[in-house]
């Protein structure tokens, strides 16, 4: 195997460490804005909430209102952005961003909800639960973790800048079960 540090034209040198272009990646080797424009990157931003369901006509003990700590994992693919001028220069997506989002369309809406499905006789129970002021989610699904995520998908997609994608969603209802949703199987 050759040694990198013998000789390799993308070591740094002195006189570069404070130039803004090629500029320093992973503290050792230059990487100019051609190796970003080839780079697709992944990022992953976590989230968390509490929601209530009920799955009308399930065999289970599922089909009684009750409620999970969510954890959602949002991942997004794209290449950095190589404009040295950008304010977010070198970033996919800020995770700021990412986060406004997110909370936007799923986690301030879902967090301390309950979800029915609206075209079920929970709809009946709905309405009982938010003239008593609770805070009620009414969709066109059954809301299981696998309807869920596929909703979230199409909020999150919605949202996103041109040249970031959704790749997955993991959404884990317990310590032990989740829904994925990834774009490629889609």
């Amino acid at each position: 195997m050759i040694n990198p540090n013998l000789y390799n034209p993308y070591r740094k040198k002195s006189w570069q460490m404070y130039s803004k272009k090629p500029f320093l990646l992973q503290n050792e080797y230059l990487c100019t804005e051609k190796c970003l424009l080839m780079s697709n990157i992944r990022i992953t931003k976590q989230f968390s909430f509490e929601t209530g369901h009920a799955l009308y006509g399930y065999d289970g003990k599922c089909k009684n209102v009750h409620g999970h700590s969510y954890n959602l994992a949002v991942t997004v693919i794209g290449q950095p952005i190589a404009d040295s001028d950008h304010v977010k220069f070198g970033m996919v997506i800020d995770f700021g961003d990412l986060k406004k989002i997110v909370k936007e369309e799923i986690v301030d809406v879902f967090d301390h909800a309950t979800v029915f499905n609206k075209n079920t006789p929970h709809v009946e129970l709905a309405k009982e639960l938010a003239d008593r002021d609770h805070n009620v989610l009414l969709v066109d699904y059954q809301p299981t973790s696998e309807m869920m995520v596929i909703d979230f998908a199409e909020k999150i997609k919605q949202r996103l800048p041109e040249n970031v994608q959704l790749h997955s969603l993991k959404l884990q209802e317990t310590a032990t079960s989740f829904a994925q949703w990834f774009a490629s199987d889609n």
